[in-house]
Parts: structure tokens; C-alpha cells; sequence
């Protein structure tokens, strides 16, 4: 997965080469260059404000990083959006390249949980501890077009544009740099203590829910023709579910499959007493939970029992996406051929009689 790119690339093009001196091994698994340790959050000893930073600035490199793995590696497109809005900032989006013209292939929309981290990461932390295969999304996105899926990553977390940061990290990605004094006096105004930001919201993606619902409207819902599935971690099931109270009659007619990881979702406030989509969900819908019960057993909760419920195969809430990959695929490809065998139940049989006229 790294050996087309190395993050330390990355690093070295930024002014933190002397603070963040890893890379990722041939395991995907981040590593200190020289002791081949895993990460070390307490750099400056018992300067926490300044660790936080140098965590930060690492979380801004693997998003950078990430991104171009997507494109590079996955061979995904990003997409702008709103596409018209060239002179203010907005968000993006990657997909596959026939993901709206291949009439012939699923779609596979992945929606992340809520937090700092964007779009290809399940888990910032789980990328930092446990590796690439772990913490993003990858492996799953490189599942998916193996098994011809067209793919659709979304990006729910980018939300607005934090002026102040923003200049910071142009900052750390001068590679021009006239003097090392230079270069000290970056770092040092870097891992200042924060100031108050100045943040800008990105139209049509201002929360998750809007960006997720402009991704349907403008792009996904415009596909003929494909089946879709959704994979949706923590805070993604709220904004799935949000999506089907808002595009109820589409969203039951294009989506054949979700798998929720973890969910957040709340049933009763959002789809209230609405029988039809309680109907749908529990036919379309299948939750993997963090459990100390093999992957795929049956996981009841006293809260949940909307739908069938299957132990994700650990007790890490970041690790349940990787953990559960192989089930959710199994999963699809069982929902996909008993949609494909309706549709063919459906189709009326064509008999001699029936063509006299």
C-alpha cells in the first residue's frame, strides 16, 4: 500500500522533519525511522499544549497523506463541491472513475464516523497505533473495486475552513526555507498555543448531514440503474438515517444494503413511528457492535433491536470497521442476489401464447 508513497515524503517537506521523524514500514504500520518504535505522543517532556500540536500537525499530514493515496493508489477522483463555487472554499468528495457510468456495477458509499480525521479514515488513532490497514479506509475501498463495486468516499467532517490554521499549515509545507533560524522560528510560532479561529463554513457541507444529502442529491441519485450500498461507522449511521427521513422514497428504491458499524443512529427520533421505514430497515439494514463474541454472532442489545445485530469481532471501537470488513462484504453479496433474484422473479415470462395478437 506505502511503497507507491512514503509519508515521509511528506514530513520532509513540512518544517516538523526533526519532530516527526516516521514512516510508514512494509506492515503499514507507522514506525520511528530510527528506533522503528511506534509513535510517542509525549515528545516535549511535560509540555502538554505543545505535544497536542505536534499531534495535530501529524493528524493535517496523514489527511494530506491519505488523499493521496486515495487518487495514487485507489485510483479514486476527487470531486469538488459545490462545483460552481471555485472562488470560496468547499469540500470534496473522491469516487471511482465510471462510478456514474458504468451501468453494470454496484455502488459502495462510505460514510465515517465524526471527528477530526476526513475523508478515506476510519480512525486518525487507529492509523497512528495500529496502521493503515486498520485506520483507513483502503483496504475496504481496494475490496470493493476488486470485486467490481463502484466506490464513492465522502467527506462528512470537512465543514469549514479555520483561517488561522489554514495559514499554519501553509507554513509547514514551505520547502524553501533560507536559513535554519528561519526554520526555528516557524516551528516555534507553530506550537504556540492555539488563538482563536476564524472559521469560514463550506457551503452545501456545513455539517454532515448536508454534505451527505448534496452527495445524493447531485451525484448518487443521478446513477441508473446501480444498486447501492452504504458501510457506516459511529456518527454515519445518524447521518444515514437522516438521509432516509429526508430522500425516503429514493433512498428505499436505490439502496439495497447498509451496514452500520457501531452505530449512533436513534430510531425512534429520527424515523418516529413511520412504518414503512421501519419495515425497510429492518429487510435492508444489518449493525456490527463492538463484542467480545466471535465476528458475525448474533449481538443483541437491550437499546437496539431495530434490525439483526452481529458482534464486529472486537471490543476497539476503532478497530470494529477493519475487524468486520470480510462479514460486511459476505453480507452484500448475499443482499445483492436475493434483490437480483425479486428483480428476476418480477419479470414476466414471455410465452407464444402471450405474443399472439
Amino acid at each position: 500500500m506505502t511503497q507507491e508513497l512514503s509519508f515521509q515524503k511528506f514530513i520532509e517537506q513540512s518544517d516538523l522533519l526533526e519532530e516527526l521523524k516516521y514512516d510508514f514500514n512494509e506492515k503499514a504500520e507507522l514506525r520511528h525511522i530510527e528506533t522503528q518504535g511506534p509513535f510517542v505522543f509525549n515528545y516535549y517532556k511535560n509540555v502538554p499544549e505543545r505535544n497536542s500540536k505536534r499531534y495535530q500537525a501529524l493528524g493535517h499530514l496523514l489527511e494530506q497523506y491519505i488523499y493521496e493515496l486515495l487518487e495514487k493508489v485507489c485510483k479514486l477522483q476527487k470531486v469538488y463541491i459545490p462545483p460552481e463555487a471555485d472562488k470560496e472554499p468547499r469540500s470534496f468528495f473522491f469516487m471511482s472513475e465510471k462510478a456514474f457510468t458504468n451501468h453494470h456495477s454496484a455502488l459502495l458509499i462510505l460514510l465515517q464516523d465524526h471527528g477530526v480525521f476526513r475523508a478515506g479514515q476510519w480512525s486518525q488513532r487507529a492509523i497512528v497505533h495500529h496502521g493503515l490497514q486498520h485506520g483507513s479506509q483502503i483496504p475496504c475501498i481496494q475490496m470493493a473495486l476488486q470485486a467490481h463495486y463502484d466506490v464513492i468516499v465522502l467527506n462528512p467532517n470537512d465543514n469549514f475552513v479555520d483561517l488561522k490554521i489554514e495559514k499554519e499549515w501553509k507554513g509547514l509545507s514551505t520547502q524553501n526555507i533560507e536559513s535554519s533560524s528561519l526554520k526555528m522560528v516557524e516551528t516555534e510560532s507553530f506550537f504556540s498555543l492555539q488563538k482563536p479561529c476564524q472559521c469560514i463554513p463550506k457551503r452545501c457541507s456545513d455539517t454532515p448531514e448536508e454534505h451527505m444529502t448534496y452527495v445524493w442529491d447531485y451525484f448518487i441519485s443521478k446513477t441508473e440503474g446501480k444498486d447501492v450500498a452504504f458501510i457506516v461507522h459511529g456518527y454515519g449511521g445518524l447521518v444515514f438515517m437522516d438521509l432516509l427521513v429526508r430522500r425516503k422514497s429514493e433512498v428505499m428504491s436505490k439502496v439495497y444494503a447498509v451496514a452500520l458499524i457501531d452505530s449512533q443512529h436513534h430510531v425512534r427520533h429520527q424515523l418516529g413511528s413511520d412504518v414503512q421505514l421501519l419495515a425497510w430497515i429492518k429487510h435492508h439494514c444489518r449493525e456490527w457492535v463492538t463484542s467480545p463474541k466471535p465476528l458475525n454472532k448474533p449481538a443483541v442489545t437491550v437499546l437496539k433491536k431495530e434490525f439483526p445485530m452481529v458482534s464486529a469481532g472486537t471490543e476497539k471501537y476503532d478497530l470494529a470497521p477493519s475487524s468486520s470488513l470480510q462479514s460486511i462484504f459476505k453480507y452484500f453479496k448475499k443482499a445483492l442476489r436475493a434483490k437480483t433474484n425479486i428483480n428476476s422473479s418480477h419479470v414476466p415470462i414471455v410465452t407464444r401464447s402471450s405474443t399472439k395478437i
